[in-house]
This record gives C-alpha cells, sequence and structure tokens, in this order.
C-alpha cells in the first residue's frame, strides 16, 4: 500500500491521519510530496489531490466547494475525515493489542466518537482557522507544529535536501507522538469501561453507606455519584503502598463539597497522633481538607469509617433537633 501527504511543512491534521493508517497498515509505504503524478498512484492519499472519496481513499478537504462537517458543525480536516472512516477500526486494533480487550463493533465506534470529541475535532478545527490550537498553547496542534524545521535549522541544514530530510526524520517522531497518545486514549477508556463493571459488583458495608474496592486505582467516582446516592465514603486498597484508604464522595464533578466529610478532629494528623485521635493503632494520615485518610489494615480504615459514619449520624441527629 502507498500513502501519500504533502511534502513541506506538516500539522496536526495531516500527521493524526498517516499515524491512523500507519497503525492499520503497518507495512504501508508512506511517501510526503505535491508530486500529481505520485499522488495519482497512491492507494490513499491525505491532506492532498483535491477529492473526498473515502471509497477511492482520497481524504482531501482544500478543494472548492468542500463542506464536510460533523453534526455539530465543527468542520473536517484531514483527521476527521480519516478518523471517521478508519477511527473505530483503530480503537478495536489498540485495544486488543494495548488493553488485552476485544470491543464490538458498537463499544468501538462509541469510543471513537469520544475521541473525535475529545481530541481530533481540535486538530481540525485548528487546520481549518476555527481554532488557534487544541486548545492551548502547548495543545497538540501547537506541540506538533513545533517539530517542523525552525529557520535556524533551515539556515544550519539549507533549504534543500537535507533540511527536507530533517523534517521527514521529525515527521516520523511525531507519528510515534500521536500513536503513543491513540494507545493512551484507547487505554484509558477501555479501563474506565471495565472499571465501572468491578464497581457496580464491588461490596457494600454499613448498611450500604461505605463500598469497599479492592484495588484503589479504580476509578470510581463518576458511577458511585450518579448510581450510588446512598454511598458516604469509599473505603480501597492501595495495592502499590499496600495500605487501605478511605475517601469521601464528591457531590458532582466540578465541585470539591462531598456527601459527607471525614471528622474534624482527623484534619492533618498522621501516625501516631491520628491513631491516639481514632484509637485505630496502625492509622497512617489524614488530610487536611478530610477527604482522604490512611490506615494500614482493614480492620483499621473499616473502624475509621464506622466513626466517621458516627459522626455523620451525630450531625444529623444534632441539625433536626434544631
Amino acid at each position: 500500500m502507498l500513502i501519500v501527504t504533502h511534502g513541506g511543512k506538516f500539522h496536526a491534521d495531516d500527521a493524526w491521519a498517516v499515524a491512523v493508517l500507519m497503525l492499520l497498515y503497518p507495512e504501508a509505504e508512506l511517501v510526503r510530496t505535491r508530486d500529481p503524478a505520485i499522488i495519482a498512484k497512491a492507494d490513499v492519499a491525505i491532506d492532498v489531490g483535491g477529492v473526498w472519496d473515502p471509497a477511492a481513499g482520497r481524504f482531501d478537504h482544500h478543494q472548492k466547494g468542500f463542506d464536510g462537517a460533523r453534526v455539530s458543525g465543527v468542520p473536517y480536516a484531514s483527521a476527521g475525515l480519516v478518523w471517521r472512516e478508519h477511527g473505530a477500526r483503530c480503537v478495536a486494533l489498540l485495544a486488543e493489542r494495548h488493553a488485552g480487550h476485544r470491543l464490538s463493533d458498537e463499544a468501538a465506534q462509541q469510543m471513537a466518537y469520544a475521541i473525535d470529541a475529545d481530541v481530533v475535532q481540535y486538530l481540525d478545527l485548528s487546520d481549518v482557522g476555527a481554532a488557534r490550537n487544541a486548545p492551548g498553547s502547548y495543545g497538540l496542534s501547537a506541540i506538533v507544529s513545533g517539530f517542523n524545521p525552525n529557520w535556524m535549522d533551515e539556515q544550519r541544514l539549507g533549504y534543500g535536501a537535507a533540511a527536507e530530510a530533517y523534517r521527514d526524520a521529525q515527521f516520523r517522531r511525531v507519528l510515534g507522538l500521536l500513536t503513543d497518545l491513540m494507545i493512551n486514549a484507547v487505554k484509558y477508556r477501555v479501563g474506565a469501561v471495565l472499571a465501572v463493571e468491578q464497581v457496580r459488583h464491588a461490596e457494600v458495608l454499613e448498611g450500604g453507606r461505605v463500598l469497599f474496592l479492592r484495588n484503589a486505582a479504580l476509578p470510581w467516582t463518576a458511577v458511585v455519584r450518579k448510581e450510588m446516592p446512598k454511598v458516604l465514603f469509599v473505603i480501597s486498597y492501595n495495592l502499590a503502598e499496600q495500605r487501605h484508604m478511605i475517601h469521601t464522595v464528591p457531590v458532582s464533578a466540578e465541585s470539591f463539597d462531598a456527601r459527607a466529610d471525614l471528622p474534624a478532629a482527623w484534619a492533618g494528623l498522621r501516625d501516631a497522633d491520628l491513631a491516639a485521635v481514632t484509637g485505630v493503632p496502625d492509622a497512617g494520615f489524614c488530610h487536611n481538607g478530610r477527604f482522604i485518610a490512611a490506615a494500614k489494615s482493614f480492620d483499621g480504615i473499616l473502624e475509621m469509617a464506622r466513626q466517621a459514619l458516627r459522626e455523620v449520624d451525630a450531625g444529623s441527629a444534632v441539625g433536626s433537633a434544631v
């Protein structure tokens, strides 16, 4: 397979599109050129050639009359055009290869839509001039652009073959960067999907007001916040540090407020000081913000959870009396 994109300065949209196709077709030959004869021979032409025809492997958006856009109205550039056609296959490949998980076609497509919304659309917006970067001064578009030779590189190398060879090498470096970004994006989302089921089926304690997770690394906040209104505290086992943790449950993704705080008497205490207040010999620390605390043993952290619940109940009783 021959994949062709334009030579000269590269951008995030053409680099992302090429990275996707090189993942799917690792044996493909890549040529960066604007030579019409070579473009015509390409199996896939990206960001060059003046044609948008996925069935023919043509993914350009510069031609007169092009008006391709997402349902949201965000216009397509080459990153989005290629991702729209091949994103779900790329997601499925990376999920199986790097997360050991086989996605259904529907799950892969939904994950591809999510990555488009989080990443790809911003590359397109930057390329068509609708947004400066993707997003911020060190957004992905700006980072990719920074891999191009600057005037000092060109002054050092000249403006001929040596400069183009350097630019091509930099383009290959960018492909590696974007490939790693795609892998991480897919692994994160696969992990989130698998974590949801583990959190939903985790053990509940103390009348459903405490949830116990056997792995503290599981992302749990969204599931608990949306689906478990009774849970006030989450206890978990930190495998890396070999200790148990107790966490408060935030009321929303945008707020630091919790459904219930840990006891005020624990705030900022560590080791012997915290042990003296709680009566838990292996108590480790409580954050001054009272949203997390630790103990070495399960029995210790469960006792701390029970104390936290008693304080919540006492506060509620006082409030009712008033």
